[in-house]
Order: structure tokens, then C-alpha cells, then sequence
């Protein structure tokens, strides 16, 4: 059976990358590979074509082929982590994609955690095998490491040896020899070395902590060379994943289209809103505060689960009552533990909100970080999306303990009705936005 219709996208540093789009309305998902990306050769392996037809049946499934793989242009030298978000970023565009998962496999886990965080606004969920959020977790793979010292002397074997890596000690030689195929069909040995030594400077672990959508850590123990203490490691970074056992590695794509698959209101996670429905959204300016918890990782260890939960619900409620007090519409599918998002009218009420929630937080013990922003928003299935909740979140992650920041938007809208004096901050930069935002701190009275 032939591959879907290729087409093709160029990058903003020009490079040509290969993909195709299958299946149709929602979920839409990106699966994300390297090393082994090629999207003609995978389509002759009838355990990734099955998996791909299953995926387009059920919402729309995107391929590409990353810089240096596959169909794309394969002569590259970059392979930073910013230039593989450009792949990504061109696809989108060309697609005119508004919402987005992503399933990250091998060493695309990295950079699928940096777009997830630098395009929060559009993301719905994220699903990484392994769970890695730097090339220090992909490389600790002493195999792998021992590998690229064999790939010049003799690729083949090279190949080979490292499919016995990742397959379970029982899996059959004819599987062996054609996934390590598909492996020197993706990318040279040369160029192979190449993204080894670049993924070693690949750090996401600022980004990680970021990440605010769902997050499915997908943990092999049946691989040869897995190791529970990197799945820890980034389970511990991703505030909203949660890590599944694996028995071999092609069980993960039906544990995946569970996860994302689109659920009754009824069976919906509380954690989050998952995937948006087909709806017809609607849009309008917005004054948007973001709450979170200040250090709940360390505070969760220190107090304990039960009392740190007892202590956030309480929070939780009287963050939300301070909200509704100030005529503010909380977005209920989120909780304190993935931050409380709420949008304003006024901005005068969004202020006086947020400064009425630090005093909640002094009384409950459990600081807050307290950012606002103003923009347009799109509203769908009791959520909001857009880059201006994703500029609120960055905001509320810059200040001190129940401080609250507010963007120089916020702060030339209320500067007239709030009762309260705004200290320059100067301007930051914050990941994912173009330009330099300028940050103003709140002073009651």
C-alpha cells in the first residue's frame, strides 16, 4: 500500500520538510519521530501503517519528516532545538491548524515539549515515548552512546544492535533487521552523528515545567534500557502528565488514542478540558488572570499529600469565590494544581481580584503567583485558548510569591479606574512571543 500524497513546506531558515495529512475533524495529532522518520518506508512496516490508519479513522492524523530525515532536504547542519521547532511551526501555519496534539516518539520527544510550551495556546494534548526533556535523559542511554562510536565502522550493524535496544529480548530477528532498515533509510550515518552531538545541547526542562496540557508519559519496561528514574525525572517537571507501563512498543499507540480521544462531558478528566469539540467557537477581547501555586512540588513534599490537597482545595474555593466576587468568569476545567485561569471584562475588576486572592493565599499558607494580560481569546467548551492566555501564564511565572504582575496592556487600561499604583518592572522576554513585554508590579492603594 502506497503512503498518503507527500507535500511540502518550507521553514523560515528555508528548509524543504515532507509531510502528509490524513483522517479528518478532531483530534488532530502530529506524530513526531526521529531517529526513524521516512514517511514511504514506514508505510511498508504494517505495524506503523495499521497504527496510522487506526489514528486517521478516528480524527485527523499529520506525518512529516523532520530536518535531515526522511523525504525532507537532508543535507542540514542545524539541528538545534530551535531550528526542529521550525519544522513544526511550518506545518502549522501551512495547514491553518488552530488546535493540535502532539505524539512524540524517540529523540522528537524534546523539541515536542518545547513547541507544547511555547504554543500552549494551541496545544491539546502531548504524549511522549520515552519520557526525556533533554539530551542529557536521551543520551543516558548507555547503548545508545556506545552506538555512535559504531555507526561509521559498520551502520548496518550499528542499526541492528540498536533495535535490540528497543525491542524486548524476545522480539523476532526478521522485526530486528526490518525496523534497523527503516532506521538507515531515515538518515545517513553521517548526518546520524550530527543530530547525536546537537541533541546533547537540547535542554526543555524550563519548558517542561511549563507545559500546561495533558501529558501521557509512555514508559517501555519491557525495553532493554529503560530506567524509571528518567520517567520520574520528568514526571516531576510536567505538572499535568501522568506515566503508563508498556509491555513492548507498539502498545502505546492504542494507549495514546485513548488518552486523547474526544470524551462525554460527563467522563471528562477534571484535570483539564481535552480536546475541543467541533463547536463553533467565539472570540472577543479579554482581561485574563492566571493563579498558581508557588513551588506545589516542593510544598506537596514538605507538607504531604493529604495536607498539601486539603490546603489547595481551600485555596482553590476561595480563589474562585474571589473571582466571581470580582465579576470574573472562572474556566472551570482547570484547577489550582494546573494554575486557575479567569477572564474579566474590567480591568480595574481583574486587579482587585488578584490582589484579594494574594490575601487568600497568606491566609491559607499557600503562596501565589498572580499575572494578568489582556487580548483577544477564543472561547470553546468552557475553555479559552490564544497566545494572550499563554502571555498570562509567562506573567504569572515571573513574580514573587503572591505578587501580581500585569502586562503594560492591563496596566494603560486601568491605570484611570484601579485604585491601586503600578511599579515598572521593565521589559522581558518571555518564550514563545516575538516581542519584549513590559511588566508592570501592583501596589494596593
Amino acid at each position: 500500500m502506497d503512503a498518503p500524497p507527500i507535500q511540502y513546506v518550507q521553514t523560515l531558515d528555508g528548509v524543504n520538510i515532507a509531510y502528509y495529512v490524513m483522517g479528518e475533524g478532531s483530534p488532530a495529532t502530529l506524530y513526531y519521530s526521529m531517529p526513524h522518520s521516512h514517511l514511504e518506508v514506514e508505510w511498508q512496516i504494517p505495524e506503523l501503517r495499521e497504527g496510522f490508519l487506526g489514528a486517521a479513522r478516528t480524527g485527523t492524523l499529520i506525518r512529516l519528516d523532520p530536518r535531515g530525515f526522511g523525504l525532507s532536504d537532508r543535507e542540514i547542519d542545524d539541528f538545534s532545538l530551535d531550528a526542529m521547532l521550525l519544522d513544526i511551526e511550518a506545518l502549522v501555519e501551512r495547514i491553518g491548524l488552530r488546535f493540535l496534539g502532539i505524539y512524540a516518539n524517540g529523540f522528537a520527544v524534546v523539541p515536542a515539549i518545547a513547541f507544547a510550551a511555547r504554543h500552549a495556546e494551541m496545544m491539546t494534548h502531548l504524549i511522549l515515548n520515552p519520557p526525556a526533556a533533554s539530551g542529557e535523559d536521551l543520551l543516558a542511554f548507555q547503548r545508545v552512546l556506545a552506538l555512535q562510536e559504531l555507526a561509521p565502522i559498520d551502520y548496518k550493524l550499528a542499526t541492528e544492535t540498536m533495535q535490540r535496544v528497543v525491542f524486548p529480548d524476545d522480539a523476532p530477528e526478521e522485526m530486528i533487521k526490518t525496523f534497523a532498515a527503516y532506521a538507515r533509510a531515515s538518515i545517513d550515518a553521517d548526518r546520524f552523528l550530527r543530530v547525536a552531538a546537537d541533541t546533547r545541547s537540547w535542554e526543555a526542562d524550563e519548558d517542561a515545567k511549563a507545559v500546561r496540557v495533558r501529558t501521557l508519559l509512555l514508559h517501555d519496561r519491557a525495553g532493554t534500557d529503560s530506567d524509571i528514574a528518567r520517567t520520574r525525572r520528568v514526571a516531576s517537571l510536567i505538572s499535568r502528565s501522568r506515566v503508563v507501563f508498556m509491555d513492548g512498543p507498539f502498545s502505546g499507540g492504542a494507549i495514546a488514542s485513548a488518552f486523547y480521544a474526544p470524551q462525554p462531558p460527563d467522563e471528562q478528566d477534571e484535570e483539564g478540558p481535552g480536546e475541543p469539540s467541533g463547536a463553533s467557537p467565539t472570540s472577543g477581547t479579554a482581561i485574563i488572570l492566571f493563579a498558581d501555586i508557588v513551588d506545589s512540588t516542593a510544598l506537596s513534599e514538605q507538607l504531604g499529600d493529604s495536607t498539601f490537597r486539603e490546603r489547595s482545595r481551600t485555596l482553590e474555593e476561595r480563589v474562585r469565590a474571589q473571582i466571581t466576587a470580582h465579576a470574573g468568569t472562572s474556566v472551570e476545567r482547570r484547577t489550582l494544581g494546573d494554575g486557575v485561569l479567569a477572564t474579566f471584562a474590567s480591568a480595574s475588576d481583574a486587579i482587585r481580584a488578584a490582589l484579594a486572592c494574594a490575601t487568600v493565599g497568606d491566609d491559607v499558607g499557600l503562596a501565589l503567583h498572580l499575572g494578568l494580560h489582556a487580548g483577544d481569546v477564543l472561547r470553546e467548551n468552557a475553555n479559552v485558548y490564544g497566545q494572550a492566555v499563554s502571555i498570562a501564564s509567562r506573567v504569572s511565572g515571573l513574580t514573587a510569591p503572591n505578587e501580581v504582575l500585569v502586562s503594560a496592556t492591563v496596566r494603560d487600561i486601568a491605570r484611570a479606574s484601579a485604585d491601586v499604583s503600578f511599579e515598572d518592572r521593565g521589559e522581558r522576554e518571555l518564550k514563545g512571543v516575538s516581542e519584549p513585554v513590559r511588566l508592570f508590579a501592583v501596589r494596593a492603594g
